[in-house]
């Protein structure tokens, strides 16, 4: 008895799941503040469709490459470290935003703000997925995922009128003096949680993680279905605005206000879906629903949006704002369920490789449609494809 009491090794006790969870939900909705705020001031600052595709299109490039190294950075470095080299990005593309609209400040500001919006999501799940349960997942990494929702609402509402009272970059400054911040709020969360997850490969690139996406044929479609269903994301998100004023006809306020009413949506959808994938439908199965739903409302608000009473194109934004802006934390959990032991972060990664190249993809399409027609027929064109994506991840039975 007393041999068997000296040989028993305890388990080893994990730090509380809620400060990560906390320090990663905050760090999205920085980023998602900063990214979307120049969308939300083109038109005070006078930034066309081309230049605000330049930045969007800019930092998810950017952001696809930092993608890949996420996983592995929070291995070598730790995901709160990562956190606090976010928030630094963030600082630098507002500074660089606010040099004014011209081509250079937006591209600076777009490699900037990549480096900010890459390593997040795959450092976020390398070490909330060491310290949830399985059963747990979804509902957590939809918290986590509303920290999109958080920072987009913020900015919809506040900086309009930031812009309206003061001057269009005095938001830029706030983001930038939020972002410095919370580096030392990270900091101090680094010593319990970054030692977690040091384990990660020495390196993972963009051919170790096709290699990935090729063996594993779930975790390819999941890839392949991020594309349009991250383009329909940005067409509410980064381009809603613009579109409202100059295509709707709405005030800059006003369309601000829409534009929160769609991220109300997305807040409300990575809540309620993560509940629903928790308890009443697989997650794969939900993940095929939201497709067809972003499809649905991406096709009304382009076809019919500008013959919609204001309190009807609210409702539109709000669902379309559920579906598009509330797939992503049911979306993570299940690459979570998929990815290869130890391996959460890298495949994260990996499969957001698809996701990126949809934020880089779908500033270019709308970007065409206006120039060849308008931005309407580049949201019935997003729509259409995040359909089919929808209709093949349904046909998918793992």
């Amino acid at each position: 008895m007393v041999a068997e009491t000296a040989t028993a090794t305890p388990a080893p006790l994990l730090p509380p799941l809620l400060p990560a969870l906390v320090g990663m939900t905050g760090l999205q909705a920085l980023v998602a503040l900063a990214l979307f705020a120049p969308g939300v001031l083109a038109p005070r600052l006078g930034i066309d469709p081309a230049g605000l595709g330049l930045f969007t299109t800019t930092g998810f490039a950017v952001g696809m490459a930092a993608s890949l190294y996420g996983g592995v950075l929070a291995g070598r470095l730790g995901p709160f470290r990562i956190a606090s080299l976010c928030a630094v990005a963030v600082a630098a593309a507002m500074l660089c935003a606010m040099t004014g609209g011209s081509a250079a400040g937006l591209l600076a500001a777009g490699v900037a703000i990549g480096l900010a919006c890459g390593p997040e999501t795959p450092a976020s799940a390398a070490i909330l997925g060491r310290l949830v349960r399985e059963a747990d997942r979804p509902m957590v990494f939809s918290v986590r995922q509303t920290g999109n929702q958080i920072g987009a609402i913020a900015g919809s509402l506040a900086l309009p009128l930031l812009a309206v009272a003061l001057d269009p970059r005095a938001g830029y400054a706030v983001i930038a003096m939020l972002a410095l911040a919370c580096i030392p709020v990270f900091e101090r969360l680094r010593p319990v949680y970054d030692p977690l997850t040091r384990t990660a490969a020495a390196g993972f690139g963009l051919g170790t993680a096709m290699q990935l996406l090729r063996s594993d044929p779930a975790l390819r479609r999941m890839a392949l279905a991020a594309f349009p269903y991250s383009a329909s994301q940005l067409t509410l998100n980064g381009f809603f605005v613009v579109f409202a004023v100059t295509e709707l006809g709405l005030e800059h306020v006003s369309a601000g206000v829409a534009l929160a009413a769609g991220q109300a949506g997305g807040l409300v959808g990575r809540l309620g879906w993560g509940v629903v994938a928790s308890r009443w439908m697989a997650p794969r199965r939900l993940v095929g629903l939201l497709g067809l739903g972003m499809a649905a409302a991406s096709i009304l608000v382009g076809w019919a949006g500008a013959a919609l009473p204001f309190p009807v194109l609210t409702l539109a934004t709000f669902l379309f704002g559920l579906t598009a802006s509330g797939w992503n934390g049911v979306f993570v959990a299940e690459v979570a369920r998929l990815a290869p032991a130890g391996r959460i972060g890298e495949a994260t990664g990996a499969v957001m490789v698809g996701g990126f190249a949809g934020l880089i993809a779908g500033p270019i399409l709308l970007v065409a449609a206006a120039a060849v027609s308008d931005l309407a027929t580049g949201y019935i064109a997003v729509g259409l494809l995040a359909a089919l994506s929808g209709l093949s991840l349904l046909k998918d039975k793992r």
